[in-house]
C-alpha cells in the first residue's frame, strides 16, 4: 500500500511538472519560430550585398588612386566583410560557389595597399574589376558589368589623403 501511495505521488508530481514544461517549451518554440521568420524577412538578399560591394569598390578606387591608404584599407576590409556575410547567409544560392575567385585579386589589392604602391594598386584593382565581371559571366549575370568608376560615388567624402595618412 505504501508503494502505491509513493507511486501515485510521484506520478502526480511528474504529470504536474510535465504540463507547465510543455507549455514553456511550446511558448519558447513559438518565440523561436517567430524570431526565425523575422530574421528571414530582415536578411539582405544577394543583390543588396553586391550593391554594397559595388559602393565599396568605387570608394576603394578613389582612395587608392589618391594614395589614401588608410581609407583604401578600410574599403577593402568592408568588401571582405560583405563577401563573408554573403557566404554565411546565402548558402542556398549557386552564385556563392563562384565567390572564391575574388579572393586572389583582393589579396593582391591588400598587398598593394600595405606597400603603398599606387601602380601595383591600379593593376590589382583592374584585376579585381575584371574578376567581378568574370564571376558575373560565370553565373549568367553578364549583363551586370562593373567598371573602374569615373566619378566618386559620394560628393560628401574626401578621397585624397590629406593629413590623415
Amino acid at each position: 500500500m505504501r508503494q502505491l501511495f509513493f507511486l501515485s505521488i510521484i506520478s502526480v508530481f511528474f504529470v504536474g511538472c510535465k504540463g507547465p514544461d510543455n507549455d514553456k517549451q511550446y511558448a519558447m518554440q513559438k518565440q523561436i519560430d517567430s524570431l526565425q521568420t523575422t530574421v528571414t524577412k530582415m536578411k539582405p538578399g544577394l543583390g543588396e550585398l553586391m550593391l554594397s560591394i559595388q559602393v565599396h569598390h568605387a570608394k576603394l578606387w578613389f582612395a587608392g588612386k589618391n594614395a589614401n591608404w588608410r581609407l583604401a584599407n578600410f574599403e577593402v576590409d568592408e568588401i571582405k566583410e560583405i563577401l563573408s556575410t554573403a557566404e554565411a547567409i546565402e548558402t542556398d544560392r549557386p552564385e556563392i560557389k563562384t565567390l572564391p575567385m575574388i579572393y586572389p585579386p583582393i589579396d593582391s589589392l591588400t598587398k598593394a595597399i600595405q606597400s603603398k604602391d599606387t601602380t601595383f594598386f591600379k593593376s590589382s584593382f583592374i584585376t579585381l574589376t575584371n574578376t567581378c565581371n568574370s564571376c558575373h559571366h560565370a553565373v549568367n549575370f553578364d549583363f551586370n558589368v562593373i567598371k573602374i568608376p569615373d566619378n566618386p560615388p559620394f560628393s560628401n567624402q574626401v578621397f585624397d589623403k590629406g593629413t590623415n595618412n
